[in-house]
């Protein structure tokens, strides 16, 4: 049980001859030999594993706004590693070749601390779990952010936001400093999409990232005829006002033709119309994604109008924030910032 991906995994119980899991929202109920709705975890002689312990499908040197977090130290770099599978099934989904692929798959085995040693090696100021969704590998994350955070790097999370409270609660302890949870919709369009998943458990997960300190920003990819709707917007920009606060950024971006799901690419007019639902709902910081050139990818203070930081992509080409605070009105900017730098700069 203690070799190759294999490991016992985390909040697991034990219900007569059956295991309950409860790191992902499904809480699945797993028989003896069964596997849980992801496949990443089963039920060994009574006991909850995890197959995919190590197991790295992708690693990769990406800029902090590819995630994308613009109000989290913009500028910087953090590792990304992903695994395999997914709670989810969408049928649009960018990453299908991994999430898509039943474990034990094959792949790299990358222990928690080769994995944070090769953080400074690239160049890198902290750490992400993407890709696949990162909840998934909740047994390796905790340790490899525990590593982390004791190096003085950041942690954070790509995620659809499908895990239980005891699981978000490990991470936040661990070191979990930021999340971009992706809120694909309504309940009607979650269960539908997803297969049968609950959004309010995705809204839960956003709450609790609130309630401790756990920065939080939010991924909306706009499908014509799925999403798109003015009333369907304006339900999701008022909630994210109303339950997270009218400061957490919303990121709107394009969809494209992927894996199963074949609608047309999201026409430039409903982007804007949906950037200007959210702030006609109050929230200051919206942005559009997957439209480099865009104004709306960049940064503007919400009391004068001064622009902060500008972007070009997931490149920042300038970056006039002081410690946090608009530096011609003074206002502080919701976010976690550092030192200000620039992609040129940090490439020089």
């Amino acid at each position: 049980m203690g070799s190759g991906f294999v490991r016992e995994a985390l909040l697991q119980e034990r219900e007569g001859n059956k295991v309950r899991c409860n790191v992902c929202a499904r809480r699945c109920l797993l028989p003896p030999g069964g596997k849980g709705w992801c496949r990443t975890r089963e039920n060994r002689a009574g006991t909850l594993v995890t197959l995919i312990y190590g197991s790295v499908s992708s690693l990769a040197a990406n800029p902090i706004e590819k995630k994308p977090f613009f109000h989290f130290y913009p500028g910087t770099y953090a590792l990304t590693a992903g695994s395999w599978s997914c709670n989810f099934g969408c049928p649009w989904c960018q990453n299908s070749d991994i999430s898509t692929a039943p474990p034990p798959a094959a792949g790299e085995y990358l222990s928690p601390e080769a994995f944070v040693r090769r953080v400074p090696r690239h160049f890198c100021q902290g750490t992400s779990f993407s890709f696949n969704e990162p909840t998934l590998s909740l047994e390796w994350a905790l340790e490899a952010m525990r590593l982390a955070r004791g190096r003085g790097l950041y942690n954070t999370f790509v995620t659809n936001g499908y895990m239980t409270p005891e699981a978000f609660d490990l991470l936040a302890d661990a070191g979990l400093q930021a999340m971009n949870v992706d809120i694909k919709g309504s309940a009607e369009v979650v269960h539908r999409y997803a297969k049968g998943a609950d959004v309010e458990r995705v809204w839960e997960a956003c709450r609790l990232a609130r309630g401790r300190g756990v920065h939080l920003e939010i991924t909306t990819l706009l499908i014509p005829g799925v999403n798109d709707s003015p009333d369907e917007l304006a339900t999701m920009a008022g909630r994210i006002a109303a339950d997270l606060g009218r400061q957490v950024p919303w990121h709107l971006s394009a969809y494209y033709p992927a894996h199963r799901f074949h609608a047309p690419p999201t026409p430039r007019e409903a982007l804007d119309m949906a950037w200007q639902i959210a702030e006609s709902a109050g929230l200051v910081h919206v942005y559009l994604g997957n439209r480099p050139g865009s104004e709306r990818e960049n940064t503007w203070c919400p009391e004068c109008g001064e622009l902060l930081i500008q972007r070009l992509g997931f490149e920042v080409l300038s970056n006039r924030m002081r410690a946090g605070h608009c530096p011609r009105c003074g206002s502080a900017i919701a976010g976690v910032w550092g030192p200000a730098r620039v992609r040129a700069e940090r490439l020089a």
